[in-house]
């Protein structure tokens, strides 16, 4: 017996609101298989592994397979559940999503990933755990194996697009980059960053891999950075194949951007928010598709820079 056949499927106290089910609680939820799936919808990790969830929810549904989904957010305006339903639509989850403001489902099973899956057997025991991507041939089976099916699995024969595509993790050089300064790091604007206050930032020359900076002003706050004057802009040296950036116009109107690369437009390595010229439009928090290299991957400069102030930014991340 494994670790995991002693732990129970928690209650689903506390969810702030169910979308696309009437609200579900034990033994409501279980069929002869649950699996539980913590998001954050500007997880890059987790909307890489989506398009298995997605098929396991469809391929297993008529074996008795329930999926359910768990919205915990990581930011502050990933609480709007507006913003939740409308990438609920964009991912095609037609399985049942629990909005977790409160972290009450994440803290009842002492979560602490995103993406976080949890298998669940007929009886209510949790059988099989697995945090971030990857193993989906193994996870697959463990849902075979309790739903009593043997079969070609699907997993193979799924293939991500757009922001969904797998990374190229041979590539793949360069961490998640949080810019608040709660977990900031490899900032590189000179005399360093100023908590909660505005202050002129320039780029550096010799910008250095896997490091950023700020131009113009802007406000360092714990989980963004805040510009405040229209021109500000954000330079990120990395070595990846995408480049994404998770943003906000906050209460503000839409904000353009301008995206470079080297100091050039992207041309056909732009990423699915911005056009070859490097145009983009941020109107809404999410993450955005900045690059997608169609070339050789190699070292690269990436700047932004926004049309007008408001613009909140959080975190860049690679694939």
């Amino acid at each position: 017996m494994t670790a995991f056949e002693r732990v129970r499927l928690p209650a689903f106290g506390g969810v702030a609101e169910w979308l696309n089910t009437e609200p579900l609680g034990p033994p409501e939820p279980r069929g002869k298989a649950v699996l539980v799936d913590f998001w954050t919808l500007t997880c890059i990790n987790w909307l890489r592994t989506v398009p298995y969830v997605r098929a396991w929810s469809q391929a297993y549904r008529d074996d008795g397979l329930v999926v359910i989904g768990v919205h915990t957010p990581e930011f502050t305006f990933e609480r709007d559940v507006d913003r939740v339903r409308q990438a609920v639509v964009a991912r095609r989850i037609d399985y049942p999503v629990a909005i977790d403001n409160d972290y009450a489902v994440w803290r009842a099973f002492d979560n602490h990933y995103w993406p976080a899956l949890y298998f669940v057997d007929d009886a209510g025991v949790v059988r099989d755990e697995h945090f971030g991507e990857g193993r989906y041939d193994r996870s697959e089976q463990v849902i075979q194996r309790m739903l009593g099916v043997r079969r070609e699995l699907v997993s193979p024969l799924v293939e991500g697009r757009g922001v969904e595509a797998e990374a190229d993790w041979q590539q793949l050089r360069s961490p998640e980059t949080y810019l608040g300064y709660a977990r900031g790091e490899n900032f590189a604007s000179a005399g360093g960053i100023a908590y909660d206050e505005r202050r002129d930032y320039g780029v550096p020359a010799d910008l250095r891999p896997n490091h950023w900076a700020l131009a113009g002003p802007w406000t360092a706050e714990r989980e963004n950075v805040l510009l405040d004057a229209a021109g500000g802009s954000i330079a990120c040296r990395f070595h990846a194949r995408d480049a994404h950036l998770v943003m906000s116009p906050g209460d503000g109107g839409p904000i353009p951007f301008r995206v470079l690369v080297d100091g050039a437009a992207p041309g056909d390595s732009h990423g699915g928010d911005v056009d070859a010229i490097g145009e983009g439009l941020l109107e809404q928090g999410r993450l955005y598709q900045l690059l997608r290299e169609r070339g050789t991957v190699g070292e690269r400069t990436l700047q932004i820079t926004f049309g007008a102030p408001g613009a909140r930014a959080y975190a860049f991340t690679f694939g």
